[in-house]
C-alpha cells in the first residue's frame, strides 16, 4: 500500500509547476517546419458549472484531457487541421477547422458549449430524463459538442497559461 501511495504521489507532485513557460523553455518553439497548437481551459470562476471535460484531439490522434485549469499541446507540420472535442457521456463532438503556418503557435481557449450548460442544467434539475430532452432540443444547432474553440492571441494566451497546469 505505501508503495502505491507514493507511486501516486509523486505522479500527482511531477505535475505541480508544469506551466507553459516552463515547458515551452525546456521544449523550445516548434521544430523547423512545424507548427504548435496550444488548447486551454481557465480555472473555474466562482461556483460557474460552464466547464467541459474535454477529450481533445487534432487530425484524429489524441493530445489530452484538456478540463478546467488544464492545457494540452500538440507540434504538426503546417497545413489544414481539425480540433475535436468530446465529453464521456455527452451527444456529439465539437470541431474546428484551422490552418497553421510553419514556426507559429495557435492558441484555443475551450469554454462549454451552449448547449453543454443546456444539457447539464437540466440533468441537474430533472435527472436522466432533463439531460434527454435537452439533448433532443438542443441537437439542431451548429455546434453539437460539448465546448467551443475559441482562437487566441498571444498575449492572452500567456497570461491565461500562467495559471493552468498541463493536462494528463
Amino acid at each position: 500500500m505505501l508503495l502505491v501511495a507514493r507511486a501516486l504521489s509523486g505522479c500527482m507532485t511531477a505535475k505541480e509547476g508544469t506551466d507553459y513557460a516552463a515547458i515551452s523553455q525546456k521544449v523550445g518553439p516548434p521544430k523547423p517546419g512545424q507548427s504548435r497548437v496550444v488548447v486551454l481551459q481557465r480555472k473555474r470562476d466562482g461556483l460557474s458549472m460552464a466547464i467541459c471535460a474535454c477529450e481533445v484531439k487534432v487530425d484524429g490522434r489524441p493530445m489530452g484531457k484538456v478540463s478546467v485549469g488544464t492545457y494540452a499541446y500538440a507540434d504538426l507540420p503546417p497545413g489544414p487541421h481539425q480540433l475535436v472535442a468530446s465529453e464521456l457521456l455527452f451527444p456529439g463532438e465539437t470541431k474546428r477547422d484551422f490552418t497553421t503556418a510553419p514556426g507559429r503557435t495557435y492558441f484555443f481557449f475551450v469554454k462549454s458549449s451552449p448547449r453543454h450548460d443546456a444539457v447539464t442544467g437540466m440533468s441537474l434539475g430533472l435527472g436522466l430524463a432533463g439531460a434527454a430532452v435537452a439533448a433532443v432540443a438542443t441537437s439542431g444547432g451548429d455546434n453539437l459538442g460539448p465546448g467551443e474553440f475559441v482562437p487566441l492571441d498571444e498575449p492572452s494566451a500567456r497570461t491565461m497559461l500562467a495559471e493552468v497546469q498541463l493536462a494528463d
